[in-house]
């Protein structure tokens, strides 16, 4: 289980109803969360949730199914790893939770776009959208490392504009 979890210390990870990350690249995601030091909450369904031994340790909790907006709004989320869906970027705007983002297909790598490069609320975890190249379990640590330190200058700059996002989420809900 994850312990005793502070503020803004996990990451949440999923990547949609349909994963379709080849079984390589799996393993590298395990390997770079494990070697990250860094708590996560991964919801992975059906057979690949079995994959690689995802869980097993007191840093993470693999799942099949949760509730994505209440993980997204509960207190110990700082980060959401995601495959950009519009409903999962939506969320984790009203969450106002930062993202990584790991587009698979579709309209996915246009939300990426939007997330990191208009919003300025996210990293890209595949620098080459669309690439079927590996992100290695080495890059995925350091980035994880990075994007959760909650000292860091520029994960703080972009909390500050995910918040902003989140408020104006939040009145165009209310003024419908």
């Amino acid at each position: 289980m994850l312990g005793r979890c502070f503020t803004g210390s996990v990451l949440y990870v999923s990547f949609g109803s349909f994963l379709s990350v080849s079984s390589a690249q799996i393993d590298e995601i395990v390997g770079g969360l494990r070697d990250s030091g860094v708590k996560y909450l991964w919801v992975l369904r059906g057979e690949t949730a079995q994959h690689g031994d995802a869980g097993g340790s007191d840093m993470s909790l693999v799942l099949p199914w949760c509730d994505q907006l209440k993980v997204l709004c509960h207190p110990s989320v700082g980060g959401f790893w995601t495959h950009c869906g519009w409903n999962s970027t939506l969320e984790a705007a009203f969450a106002g939770v930062p993202m990584l983002t790991f587009p698979i297909l579709g309209d996915q790598i246009s939300n990426s776009k939007q997330v990191v490069e208009d919003w300025k609320v996210g990293w890209r975890v595949k620098k080459d959208v669309g690439s079927e190249n590996l992100v290695t379990r080495g890059e995925i640590s350091k980035l994880v490392k990075m994007f959760m330190d909650q000292k860091s200058n520029e994960g703080n700059e972009m909390k500050k504009r995910v918040k902003q996002l989140q408020e104006v989420v939040g009145e165009a809900i209310t003024y419908h």
